[in-house]
């Protein structure tokens, strides 16, 4: 289906200009919303016990077995642009949250793809391997933004990107995004919220859209400091050090896409992994991060 022109038709009836619309479309993605329920055909499972390949051992991290998340079903998966899942198969994810949120190394979380016509078995989980409830799960589209171009919501306080944050303490490039916002998106609350009302979603875990902003930070720092080590750019000064870590963080969005991600819930863990588009389009699933976070109030 032909997303973008869907919702480019709904704007231009809201009288909003084609070149407003297409400069927010650059910036709109679609995630999967996974939920719950019987509100259509499963296209994956969370928890329970995973179809793994005849012969193939349980992943484990060393002699800690990792346990079974979820699974989906790509060719069940409804289609998005720019969102290149394998046309088949079955994506097995697998995290010890514990440890992986201790562990920066990746080493405590794993994905494995498996190919249709694979010969599969259900593999019963080690015995030290904590196994989750079953539950089949649904699709549904889910409209996305940048974490800059989402609205404040005064009872979430991570997506509040702008509060409290006053011009002369903006780094030069927030400068930038903000002029952006305010000259080249005149119409951006219609937009958001035309957006919001086409592709609405409370699921609680999403196939696509926007990597987690605090892992691309990760990434975008890890990158700046690899990258003045190796000489390749000069060493930045301290003053300077926040802005061209958000550029670096906006260059990254890009590059990455979630490949799945968990919503926050307070005084629990939740796992994002990410993955660069060529990687997704290749299948080439271990080169994803994982990263899991503990949410507290």
């Amino acid at each position: 289906m032909d997303h973008q022109g869907e919702f480019r038709r709904a704007a231009l009836e809201a009288g909003i200009p084609d070149d407003e619309i297409g400069r927010f479309s650059r910036h709109l993605r679609l995630s999967i919303g996974l939920f719950g329920g019987s509100g259509g055909s499963p296209v994956g499972r969370f928890g329970g016990s995973p179809r793994l390949p005849v012969g193939m051992e349980w992943p484990s991290a060393g002699d800690a077995p990792l346990p079974f998340l979820l699974s989906v079903d790509c060719g069940a998966l409804p289609r998005v642009d720019g969102f290149d899942l394998p046309a088949d198969g079955t994506l097995l994810f697998f995290v010890r949250q514990e440890m992986d949120h201790e562990d920066s190394s990746g080493k405590y979380a794993r994905i494995v793809y498996v190919p249709d016509g694979t010969e599969t078995v259900v593999a019963e989980a080690p015995a030290s391997a904590s196994v989750r409830e079953q539950i089949d799960l649904c699709a549904e589209l889910k409209a996305e933004l940048p974490l800059w171009l989402q609205e404040g919501d005064e009872d979430e306080d991570w997506h509040e990107y702008w509060e409290d944050l006053e011009w002369e303490d903006m780094s030069s490039f927030q400068q930038q995004l903000f002029r952006y916002m305010e000259h080249d998106l005149p119409h951006l609350d219609e937009l958001r919220a035309l957006a919001y009302d086409l592709w609405p979603s409370g699921a609680g875990i999403a196939i696509g859209g926007y990597a987690d902003d605090e892992v691309i930070g990760s990434i975008a720092e890890q990158t700046l400091a690899g990258r003045e080590k190796a000489g390749e750019i000069p060493a930045i000064p301290i003053a300077q050090w926040y802005s061209r870590l958000e550029e670096e963080k906006h260059r990254l969005t890009s590059e990455w896409i979630s490949l799945a991600g968990e919503a926050r819930v307070y005084e629990e863990y939740r796992t994002s992994f990410v993955i660069r588009h060529d990687d997704l389009a290749a299948a080439r699933v271990d080169k994803a991060l994982a990263v899991t976070h503990f949410e507290a109030p």
